[in-house]
């Protein structure tokens, strides 16, 4: 029997390392973190060491809930599975966000291309493809943002990273209106939001220090925060598109 008739395995898998390495958005980004990741074992006394944890986030800050924190103090025997763990998974974080960076690489190119379609959509005659086009260039606006932010609720792993960012979020929140003492319970949206979370805090930070503002940092943290996870979810949902899509089958 020929080896064509069998279903190809793992199909997800093949697509999402195909997003990955498949375009020059993902590939470059996965040569910055190699060279980042050289740096962080060739030099770990370097102000740039730390740089791998930041092209990987928001998931490479999810190591210190799981064993063998590298940010723990460990010595002798421990010190070595700490390190391979750290290695694996940075390289597995960078996968993922290579491949979030694929998906949004090939819808942008989708979205340009004025011959693209998705797989088995029915090719549009031309009278019936200019009325198509007069359409969607009279869509309101409010209809292309909805259009926009759809990846961010029509699949379960971006309403799930949003739920975890809801939590956090809320949990700072209480910590910072309610509890006497909040503590770094701002450290918890931070993380789950970043690598834009990093820009809310540079712009929230400076409306701290002034005695008059000091009520308005708590709020523009927490804005810029949903903004920076409502952007996360759009690109694991566009992820997720990408994974969940049916290869066309070969003609019998």
């Amino acid at each position: 029997m020929s080896t064509a008739s069998h279903p190809r395995r793992f199909p997800r898998l093949r697509r999402f390392l195909a997003l990955a390495s498949g375009n020059r958005l993902s590939r470059g980004y996965l040569a910055v973190f190699a060279a980042s990741f050289a740096v962080m074992f060739l030099f770990p006394e370097s102000e740039f060491a730390g740089s791998p944890l930041m092209l990987t986030a928001p998931l490479s800050f999810l190591c210190i809930f799981l064993p063998l924190d590298p940010g723990a103090e460990v010595d002798g025997a421990a010190e070595v599975p700490a390190l391979v763990f750290l290695a694996v998974w940075l390289i597995l974080c960078a996968l993922v966000n290579a491949a979030v960076l694929g998906a949004l690489a090939t819808r942008t190119a989708t979205a340009t291309s004025p011959g693209a379609r998705e797989p088995g959509a029915r090719v549009a005659a031309p009278s019936e493809q200019r009325r198509t086009d007069r359409a969607g260039s009279a869509r309101p606006r409010p209809g292309r943002v909805r259009a926009l932010l759809a990846p961010a609720v029509d699949n379960w792993l971006a309403r799930g990273y949003l739920a975890v960012v809801a939590v956090a979020l809320g949990f700072f929140l209480c910590a910072e209106f309610v509890l006497p003492d909040p503590g770094f319970a701002g450290i918890w949206p931070l993380m789950a939001t970043a690598p834009l979370s990093i820009l809310t805090l540079t712009v929230s930070s400076p409306v701290a220090y002034h005695s008059s503002l000091t009520w308005l940092s708590p709020l523009v943290f927490s804005i810029g925060v949903a903004l920076s996870g409502l952007v996360n979810a759009v690109l694991l949902g566009l992820l997720a598109r990408r994974l969940r899509a049916r290869e066309p089958r070969p003609a019998a």
